[in-house]
């Protein structure tokens, strides 16, 4: 295996690992539990690994964080969605602030779009008491936060270089 994808999982395990402890913080907003740190972490896997690793570490972590009871099955839809855009928009164009929206279009609108099949079809919520866009609001209060989180950190690795040497060191690059 190339020192370059130990690297990638490596650093993919890790970020799972901050965005399950991470969703200690959270807060509920609605029905649904807001984690920011998910989010952060979506980004910084959109920026350091790519779409494919940042809806691996979505998944790993909604799952961890399901089976030790500390999200919901909303997790999936959000984070998952959020993940593939902002990862996909940042390998099409590195351009930080339209990952930026990328992540919080897809986790906000999309993930909360998505996330009402979910409710009712695996969560048992009552279809008619339940807007279809209920979760909209929720999940984009969640992933706004965790975008303005993202970006501090991105923009201060990138002012110091540091973020051009990760990203050289994930691909195998020589320094």
């Amino acid at each position: 295996m190339k020192k370059s994808n130990i690297l990638k999982l490596t650093l993919a395990g890790m970020l799972c690992a901050v965005a399950v402890v991470g969703s200690l913080f959270s807060f509920p907003v609605f029905g649904s539990k807001c984690a920011p740190i998910q989010h952060v972490i979506n980004i910084l896997c959109a920026v350091l690994l790519g779409p494919w690793y940042g809806v691996g570490v979505a998944f790993a972590a909604s799952l961890i964080r399901n089976l030790t009871g500390l999200g919901t099955l909303l997790a999936f839809p959000g984070s998952m969605i959020g993940a593939l855009l902002c990862g996909i928009a940042y390998k099409a164009t590195k351009n930080i602030p339209l990952t930026l929206v990328a992540e919080v279009f897809g986790t906000g609108v999309l993930g909360g779009l998505c996330a009402y099949p979910v409710a009712v079809l695996l969560m048992g919520k009552d279809a008619s008491q339940l807007a279809f866009y209920v979760y909209i609001v929720p999940f984009l209060v969640s992933t706004a936060g965790g975008a303005v989180i993202a970006a501090v950190i991105v923009y201060s690795l990138k002012k110091t270089g540091a973020l051009k040497s990760i990203q050289g060191s994930l691909s195998g690059d020589k320094e």
